[in-house]
């Protein structure tokens, strides 16, 4: 094997691999250069930020665009099926979050679509994966502890879409209907999915309208996720905790059972 190759073996180890040390360490840092990128672009559209630290938000987005620019050509490079990878959820979303940059040349307000880099953050679930949550005291405690990966990945889902639509409400309807900032924007879609409806801010446009019904029509499965994964975590801890387990190795048994299927320890 040459140098080439195992420099490109270990770099894949690195980059697409979150069981070792330096996988773990580079989705984390990946992970928060996304979450940094994605509240620079959100500050970025607030007119009094805009106006203050312009030049710094310039240089910081032309930074992480180099950073993921350069990170989706080393994807690709050390990637053992490359066209897997590309035609993949994770590459289409890694090219999507440099993608708008190019075409922002052409169409400036394109450039407000890389928010859709904040769907890069679902690369979490592969860090909270690996730990697990073991509960030792009230039932209730338990359930939640089992369904923690699962809220957060909801929750990153719901901030992603959040972003994304606030973002869309921005470039369609824009500061002449009332959507002054893609914070602001966020803020009705937050609204909106909560089925709240404040009304202090509503579109005008076809489009916006469009897109609102979509939402307000999401928001009704959206909010019984969070339910439906407590409930059955729920349910599955009650059953264990009223299994009866041996004494030995405290495996689950059967009334039938004589002895333990796990470690033949003779059962009472």
């Amino acid at each position: 094997m040459s140098k080439i190759d195992k420099w490109k073996d270990k770099l894949h180890d690195i980059i697409f691999e979150s069981a070792t040390p330096a996988g773990k360490a580079f989705d984390i840092v990946l992970i928060i250069a996304i979450a940094c990128s994605s509240m620079l672009l959100m500050a970025a559209s607030v007119p009094e930020l805009q106006e203050q630290y312009g030049t710094i938000m310039a240089y910081g987005d032309i930074f992480f665009f180099t950073c993921f620019s350069i990170e989706y050509v080393l994807r690709i490079f050390c990637s053992n099926r490359r066209l897997r990878y590309i035609r993949s959820f994770f590459g289409i979303i890694d090219l999507m979050a440099i993608l708008p940059v190019f075409i922002g040349f052409f169409l400036p307000a394109a450039n407000y679509l890389i928010s859709v880099r904040i769907f890069r953050l679902l690369r979490i679930f592969r860090i909270l994966r690996m730990f697990r949550y073991v509960g030792e005291s009230r039932l209730l405690l338990r359930s939640l502890q089992a369904s923690g990966p699962k809220i957060v990945v909801f929750i990153i889902a719901i901030f992603s879409i959040v972003t994304i639509v606030g973002t869309l409400m921005y470039v369609v309807e824009g500061p002449e209907n009332g959507y002054a900032s893609i914070p602001e924007s966020m803020y009705w879609a937050i609204v909106t999915i909560s089925t709240v409806g404040y009304g202090d801010i509503s579109p005008q446009t076809g489009f916006g309208k469009f897109l609102a019904s979509v939402l307000m029509i999401t928001a009704y499965g959206v909010l019984a996720v969070p339910t439906g994964i407590i409930s059955y975590e729920l349910a599955q801890n009650a059953r264990l905790s009223m299994a009866k387990r041996c004494l030995n190795c405290e495996a689950i048994y059967d009334d039938t059972d004589h002895y333990c299927r796990k470690c033949g320890n003779k059962l009472k």
